[in-house]
């Protein structure tokens, strides 16, 4: 397997940021790590073997990027307003460095990238192809959160005009722009979730999404998994084997 890595450091966050990548050709796909994971997790937690296949057949690339969660939102010191900034500064580097290298490295100069992640990476998946359309093609985003009044982050309802713009469930359910919608519209959406341990609150979350999604006519396919599947890794090589098949194994 072609495999690189690299690093520089980021105007947009004014410290270094890694990522690494998979692959010779195919559909580009950025990666977000777990909560305040790395981008070098993916392989480690044995996800790069799972969906190996893919890769080698040329129908994946992959760019797993680095996290600042520990920068925003699990810096439980700062106030919500800051951390939402940092934040603001990430999305400026995916959207400003990774997306306009990874055209560059696929020889593709207007291609959208999928977005993609498990639990906390998915919440950056989904929020980041929500906040991008025009340069994210949609998203494999599997037991994520999707608003950010959890206990987890450490904020509430009343932090929410701090982050609302980071909050999918709250800003997705009020948008009403059509440039937005049109270009949700021609996307590939996909999220999952399971319905077994540790997965009460992304059920919850993944609910509530698609609920929004189809009250706004977007098509997405929102997927509940068995009461036997937990927010755990072997479950999520089973969820990307299963949609990366049905999304580019179409000829077979």
């Amino acid at each position: 397997m072609h495999i690189e890595e690299h690093r520089w450091f980021s105007t947009n966050l004014q410290r270094d940021m890694a990522f690494k990548v998979y692959g010779h050709w195919g559909m580009p796909i950025l990666v977000f790590p777990c909560s305040l994971g790395r981008y070098y997790d993916y392989e480690g937690m044995g996800m790069i073997d799972a969906i190996a296949d893919f890769i080698y057949e040329g129908k994946i690339k992959l760019f797993c990027v680095d996290s600042v969660d520990a920068e925003s939102w699990y810096n439980f010191s700062a106030p919500p307003a800051d951390r939402n900034a940092r934040h603001e500064a990430y999305d400026a580097y995916i959207v400003k460095e990774m997306v306009p290298y990874i055209r560059q490295h696929c020889s593709q100069k207007d291609i959208r990238v999928m977005a993609n992640g498990c639990s906390m990476g998915a919440y950056h998946a989904v929020n980041t192809f929500l906040k991008h359309p025009d340069l994210f093609a949609g998203t494999i985003a599997l037991s994520g959160l999707y608003r950010l009044d959890h206990t987890e982050f450490g904020l509430h309802s009343g932090n929410i005009a701090d982050i609302y713009f980071n909050s999918p469930l709250h800003y997705l359910s009020d948008l009403n722009d059509s440039w937005y919608l049109n270009w949700y519209r021609r996307s590939d959406i996909i999220v999952c979730v399971g319905q077994g341990a540790w997965e009460a609150e992304a059920l919850d979350d993944t609910r509530q999404l698609a609920q929004i999604l189809r009250d706004k006519r977007i098509p997405a396919w929102v997927d509940f998994w068995g009461e036997d599947v937990s927010h755990d890794w072997p479950w999520w090589y089973q969820q990307m084997q299963y949609f990366l098949d049905h999304l580019y194994n179409k000829e077979a």
